[in-house]
């Protein structure tokens, strides 16, 4: 099906740098210390660099807003509630995810490595962002991990078998280090498509790749109108809010993995999984993180890596031209590439962006300066 959403401007041009250097000031005025706006605006821009845009500066005005509403604290740093040395539990208290997200994986690093191993549990955090970073981080200190992850107060996806939504896209990631940098990186939602990339779709006027919600009559839809409405033409960036709901993955196998990420990310963290009331958004996130040397013994751990990646890349491809990559080239590549060419934003983002840095008193030079001459 087609989506019904016309009439969007073609995509903006962003130069990097200067994109990241608008999101910091933005969030500078809006009470962030220099410190945490910075991490939050490379956080956000690093997503949209790895084509991850469901994750980038899309969510700058979803943060504005909820530091509005007293949903998300600036300047909080996450509170150890418990302590079992290889393990640790930790309360975000709403603060930024980027931040909140980054103490929880550099004390997950710390106790791996004293401990071999370590269990994280993050608790009541703001949007943890493109959950690929944590992986990320863990990989590039030596460590693989696993990583669970739930949205309270956002029921979005409908269970297998199910009309009305009780899940939220609840991804999961992990990651996998290698001696050459280039680590595998799992991060997926379990739903058919991250609720983000939904929200592109919408805001270019595109349908999805494959259906990934079903409307209220349990029809299977392309369409992300199905998910947002009509409103979506008059204010972009909103939450889902129409009666439709988006699908998981793979029937069965990504509901059922939708429930475990709710329930360890969720019940397990202390966060609380998706109920049907309304309320403020939080991440839960539930993290292993592994030291591949305390288990190797006699065994080359590394070389067998590097071994089976060869022979998987290696199967033929299915169709002419293609190829078989790991999971976290595409990101490489995709990030390669805005490096030089920048990074494409909807309209409909960009302009929401700038409606908001302007709102926070951002200086218009800045503004100016992350469009590329020309886009």
């Amino acid at each position: 099906m087609a989506s019904q959403n016309t009439g969007l401007a073609a995509d903006v041009g962003a130069e990097p740098s200067a994109l990241e250097t608008l999101v910091r000031e933005l969030f500078e005025r809006l009470g962030s210390q220099p410190d945490e706006a910075g991490e939050i605006a490379a956080r956000l821009v690093a997503a949209n660099l790895t084509g991850h845009d469901s994750h980038g500066v899309v969510q700058a005005p979803r943060y504005a807003r909820a530091l509005h509403a007293g949903e998300l604290a600036a300047n909080v740093d996450p509170e150890v509630l418990a302590d079992g040395g290889a393990w640790v539990h930790l309360d975000a208290r709403l603060g930024f995810g980027q931040h909140a997200g980054a103490v929880a994986m550099r004390t997950g690093i710390e106790r791996a490595r004293k401990h071999g191993v370590a269990l994280v549990a993050l608790r009541r955090s703001g949007h943890l962002g493109r959950i690929g970073d944590w992986p990320e981080m863990a990989a590039e200190a030596g460590l693989a991990s696993l990583h669970f992850v739930n949205v309270t107060g956002c029921v979005w996806v409908a269970p297998e078998g199910g009309l009305a939504p009780r899940l939220s896209t609840n991804p999961v990631a992990a990651g996998v280090p290698r001696a050459n940098g280039e680590h595998v990186i799992l991060d997926i939602a379990t739903s058919v498509a991250a609720e983000g990339k939904m929200q592109v779709a919408a805001q270019r006027g595109e349908a999805m790749p494959e259906p990934a919600a079903v409307d209220a009559d349990g029809r299977e839809t392309a369409d992300p109108l199905t998910i947002y409405g009509e409103r979506l033409r008059d204010s972009p960036a909103l939450a889902p809010d129409a009666p439709g709901a988006m699908l998981a993955f793979g029937g069965h196998k990504g509901s059922g993995l939708a429930l475990i990420s709710e329930l360890l990310g969720g019940a397990l963290t202390g966060t609380g999984c998706s109920r049907a009331e309304p309320d403020a958004a939080s991440n839960g996130m539930l993290s292993l993180l592994i030291d591949p040397d305390r288990f190797s013994g006699d065994f080359d751990v590394a070389g067998e890596i590097e071994r089976y990646i060869a022979f998987f890349t290696s199967s033929a491809p299915r169709t002419a031209g293609g190829e078989v990559l790991i999971p976290g080239e595409p990101e490489r590549r995709t990030r390669r590439a805005r490096l030089t060419d920048g990074i494409p934003l909807p309209d409909a983002t960009w302009t929401a962006l700038q409606d908001t840095a302007r709102a926070a008193g951002v200086a218009e030079a800045t503004i100016a300066a992350a469009r590329r001459t020309g886009a």
